[in-house]
């Protein structure tokens, strides 16, 4: 089956494009309340461990934070806003790519991208809303903003529409980060379906365990290397660092974003790579097992 790679959509498109996405939306959250309605019990499990899951993430520095009264430099309050800053960005992906979307390796290594090619709309359209679960996907973020509220009278924040407009740019960034890190390395399932259906769920769990550690005396070649080849560092600290003040470059609230547009460049390059092999040779293996009926 021949791969169809979307072109991208003049400024005249735009405007449909943006209907058509919040129709598919509201589609898939209409599919994901059907779902919590019928299996309250099994969502409300999923709910509930994915809560604690999230939590049990941040734990370690928390508790850490707590016995010391901070990490290095960092007071106990700008941890516990650096690790609600973490788990929100995180949990921002649960919500808008389950189903395997963001995991995208295992999609193509079970040869389940057929499923998507056959739709009629482009792939980026299909990825960007099949996997949206409002209801039974949203347990991430309600403990990372509970953090992030909870620390932010002891910072004295002034919650400004400025300062709110950089925090919501600086999450979807870090969330970009995660979001591109994962099919970067996913896409070699294009390659070596059955060897690497699974490398995108070790690569995000390095990620995930990084990822609330503050990384101020880590020295510069880790710090270097945290940033880049894998890019924790962006996923929550360098970003509070700019948002709380902590890093005096005046621009530093910007390099996160600039990151995340870079890092989603590379990823998008890999994949039409991958896309474009995979239209010469197609799957070689099929599993059904993991995908949205």
């Amino acid at each position: 089956m021949a791969a169809r790679v979307a072109r991208p959509a003049g400024p005249s498109a735009a405007p449909g494009a943006l209907r058509r996405l919040l129709a598919l939306w509201r589609a898939a959250a209409r599919l994901d309340l059907l779902f919590a309605v019928r299996s309250p019990r099994q969502v409300a499990g999923y709910v509930v461990s994915d809560a604690v899951l999230a939590v049990a993430t941040a734990s370690g520095t928390l508790l850490l934070a707590a016995r010391f009264d901070g990490i290095g430099a960092w007071t106990g309050p700008q941890v516990l806003f650096m690790l609600g800053y973490a788990v929100v960005a995180s949990g921002l992906l649960a919500l808008l790519f389950g189903y395997n979307v963001l995991f995208i390796s295992r999609r193509l290594g079970r040869g389940q991208l057929d499923h998507t090619l056959l739709q009629p709309q482009p792939l980026w359209q299909s990825l960007l809303t099949e996997g949206f679960m409002p209801f039974s996907g949203s347990a991430e973020l309600v403990p990372g903003l509970l953090l992030m509220v909870w620390a932010a009278p002891a910072l004295g924040l002034t919650a400004t529409p400025a300062w709110l407009a950089l925090l919501g740019l600086n999450l979807v960034a870090s969330a970009t980060i995660l979001f591109a890190f994962s099919y970067a390395w996913g896409a070699l399932a294009f390659w070596s379906p059955r060897a690497a259906e699974e490398i995108s769920t070790s690569a995000l769990g390095m990620m995930n365990q990084l990822k609330p550690f503050p990384l101020d005396g880590a020295g510069a070649l880790l710090t270097g290397g945290l940033l880049t080849a894998l890019p924790a560092g962006f996923l929550a600290w360098y970003p509070c660092r700019a948002l709380l003040g902590l890093d005096p470059a005046p621009h530093s609230v910007f390099v996160t974003p600039l990151a995340a547009a870079a890092l989603l460049a590379v990823a998008l390059g890999i994949f039409r790579k991958g896309l474009t092999h995979y239209a010469r040779t197609g799957s070689r293996r099929y599993s059904s097992f993991g995908h949205r009926r």
